[in-house]
């Protein structure tokens, strides 16, 4: 009598833990991420046809060369700004190369030697320059993550808080 009611109670738990599993709801859908319009400069290097916009062919040779000069961007940041030779940019690396990327900038395009950037003298800089800490490049806006592609973070982290002070316990 035992094994029939174990038999149907193992039955009906298995077949109950099936439907939840199927009750589940699916994961979200990633939102389409709609393409930018190819700027002029875009245009003129990768717009083979002459058509005025760029084919799946063309727009896949400029995302390969952009990936291409990704990477050697990133290895030359490597060589000069990875003091320890761990392969990876630390936030105190991150922060030298930045300041000095800034310095750059500034003694470039600083037209009123005020020593800093306004938002005129930001938008002089070309687009080609602002690769590395512009808008749209590594250093520029982030995402959601607070993080650039490939983990590095857009800053170097906060101190940490100063210790939290004990309550006194004689109160």
């Amino acid at each position: 009598m035992k094994a029939p009611t174990l038999i149907a109670l193992a039955t009906l738990l298995g077949s109950s833990a099936f439907v939840a599993a199927q009750d589940a709801p699916a994961a979200p859908a990633r939102p389409v991420r709609t393409p930018r319009a190819p700027t002029a400069e875009q245009l003129k290097e990768f717009d083979k046809n002459g058509d005025g916009k760029l084919d799946e062919t063309e727009m896949k040779a400029m995302q390969d060369a952009r990936r291409d000069k990704y990477a050697e961007i990133q290895k030359a940041m490597l060589e000069k700004y990875d003091a320890n030779k761990n392969g990876k940019l630390d936030p105190e690396e991150i922060a030298k190369m930045r300041a000095d990327r800034e310095a750059e900038l500034l003694k470039k395009y600083d037209k009123d030697g005020d020593g800093k950037l306004s938002d005129e003298e930001r938008k002089a800089i070309p687009a080609s320059e602002r690769f590395m800490g512009g808008p749209g490049g590594p250093g520029g806006p982030a995402g959601r993550s607070g993080t650039r592609r490939g983990g590095a973070p857009t800053a170097p982290p906060a101190p940490p808080a100063p210790p939290a002070v004990p309550a006194d316990p004689a109160k």
